[in-house]
């Protein structure tokens, strides 16, 4: 199943009658063509996109979730990528808490005890070509925040 799906984003053997996805574009695709069960998809983590979405911002469910939904499993943990701040997704939930220093993420908490569950939010970033920011010679941060259209197009360059 792994391997005609790899198949069809490569647009090889028989599966290769729709076109594959353009590298460096990013593409929206829908239900129909998706095929995700939406009764696989968790709660909490469609509660976490749809406040990000009703508060202005781009929100996407991402990560190993995707790759489990899209051949038919229920991801154990799942991730959201966003364009707002962790200081912005703070505000947007009670029980929110911005982890790291040099890469931040926030972790929207809900439930309690055992039973709890975390869904890490990200922002999106420009990665390697971000400015350094240091205290005293320790790096606090060094990466700059981004859109989804700045992470499709990024490429990578190497210095000799």
């Amino acid at each position: 199943m792994i391997k005609k799906f790899i198949d069809r984003l490569l647009g090889k053997g028989a599966a290769a009658a729709k076109p594959a996805v353009p590298l460096g574009k990013r593409v929206e695709v829908g239900v129909a063509e998706h095929g995700i069960d939406q009764g696989l998809l968790d709660d909490y983590a469609v509660r976490v996109v749809r406040t990000l979405k009703d508060a202005g911002h781009q929100a996407y469910i991402v990560g190993g979730a995707v790759r489990d939904l899209l051949v038919g499993l229920r991801p154990k943990d799942f991730d959201v990528a966003t364009d707002a701040t962790p200081e912005q997704v703070k505000a947007l939930f009670r029980r929110a808490f911005i982890i790291g220093r040099r890469f931040r993420i926030v972790h929207v908490i809900f439930g309690r005890g055992r039973d709890h569950e975390v869904i890490e939010v990200s922002t999106f970033r420009h990665g390697a070509q971000g400015t350094v920011k240091t205290d005293r010679g320790m790096i606090l941060r060094d990466n700059e925040y981004g859109t989804a259209d700045d992470i499709c197009n990024f490429e990578w360059k190497y210095k000799d």
